[in-house]
């Protein structure tokens, strides 16, 4: 140690005059690196004696940061200048015209959203939409799922703690909701019958391979009056997925389920071709599970204000990824989130192809397949 204050000026204005960050890095390994001019120093203590090497350490550690510190300015005026000159070179001028290539896509989930929309829309329901957070009661509670029930385990569901300043209490959390159910909870106590409503929206379950994803898309219906029958609930559900897949028959089947909410409760299937490479909806002699469905449960009619003695109704619910992937042959559902612009391009629907009954749900003129 000679001069430590000659040391230093020597490395401050090494660092002021590096016009790089290579450069930077070269100079702080030469200095700061395990064989740097400053750690070699550092090494030379263990020789002195008491009263040298506190002064020596001192003086070393102060060193040290000035040329942390001067590092540091240096790399900011390196790094906002290279960005400068990036920003230059890579300049765009968003005055040109578009390239002749339309390049917004409609997600093919957005899509069926407003098919399903619009159909709905013409059979008189109504559009609700609700809190993708959910508490216990309005997401299990109310309807009538027992607190044994295999979807409330932990590996079913995302749960949120209700205080995160107490310890986490599964009884008291929140979910982030595992289906738009919940909405006809939250209907039932706002509005009184007749009610006819469907709630779309994105839900949430603890589940990921070619046909779950752990956030998905769903869309409740419910109807509630005096008079509703089973029969309604077949030729409501029969004219959507007539509407929906635009043909003028379509095969279906009914076969009982088990759901907690609805009694009695079904599995809709409608008629398809299988083979090895296509999936043909509406001809050939195989089924094909589409959604669930029943008569609202008396105790989900309590549970929402209403007695059940006096009204009831049918619900059911239905996938609008799994619906998208029926009708527009995608065969895998993870890359609906993978935000890859190619699959959007061949997958995706121009802006102006609006869903309506009139001018056609699917109208396929803005795509690229």
């Amino acid at each position: 140690m000679n001069d430590i204050a000659n040391i230093e000026a020597n490395i401050l204005d090494k660092i002021k005059d590096c016009t790089d960050l290579k450069s930077l890095e070269d100079i702080r390994i030469s200095v700061l690196g395990k064989k740097g001019i400053l750690t070699e120093n550092m090494k030379t203590l263990a020789q002195m004696e008491e009263q040298q090497r506190i002064e020596t350490a001192k003086k070393l550690n102060i060193l040290k940061s000035h040329i942390e510190e001067a590092l540091g300015l240096q790399k900011n005026i390196l790094q906002e200048r290279a960005l400068n000159e990036q920003l230059n070179n890579e300049r765009i001028d968003v005055t040109l015209p578009i390239r002749p290539e339309i390049q917004g896509r409609i997600h093919p989930v957005s899509k069926i959203y407003e098919e399903v929309v619009a159909i709905f829309g013409a059979l008189g329901f109504e559009v609700a939409n609700g809190p993708d957070i959910e508490d216990q009661f309005h997401n299990f509670n109310a309807l009538n799922m027992p607190l044994n029930h295999p979807a409330r385990q932990m590996q079913d569901t995302f749960y949120i703690n209700h205080d995160a300043t107490v310890p986490f209490d599964m009884e008291k959390a929140y979910v982030v909701r595992t289906h738009t159910s919940g909405m006809q909870i939250r209907t039932m106590e706002k509005k009184r019958p007749p009610i006819r409503i469907i709630a779309p929206g994105r839900t949430y379950r603890s589940d990921f391979d070619a046909t779950h994803t752990p956030m998905f898309h769903q869309v409740e219906g419910l109807v509630i009056d005096k008079t509703t029958t089973l029969a309604h609930l077949k030729g409501c559900l029969y004219d959507f997925v007539k509407a929906f897949f635009e043909l003028d028959e379509i095969p279906v089947r009914y076969r009982p389920s088990y759901f907690p909410f609805t009694e009695p409760s079904a599995e809709m299937d409608i008629g398809c071709l299988k083979t090895k490479t296509e999936l043909k909806i509406g001809a050939g002699n195989d089924w094909l599970e589409i959604l669930g469905c029943g008569m609202v449960h008396p105790n989900v009619l309590k549970a929402g204000g209403i007695d059940p003695d006096e009204y009831q109704g049918f619900a059911f619910g239905v996938g609008l990824d799994r619906l998208a992937m029926l009708k527009y042959g995608i065969p895998d559902l993870r890359t609906f989130f993978e935000s890859d612009i190619r699959w959007l391009k061949n997958y995706g629907f121009a802006p102006l192809d609006f869903s309506s009954l009139t001018g056609g749900l699917s109208n396929n003129g803005g795509q690229t397949r």
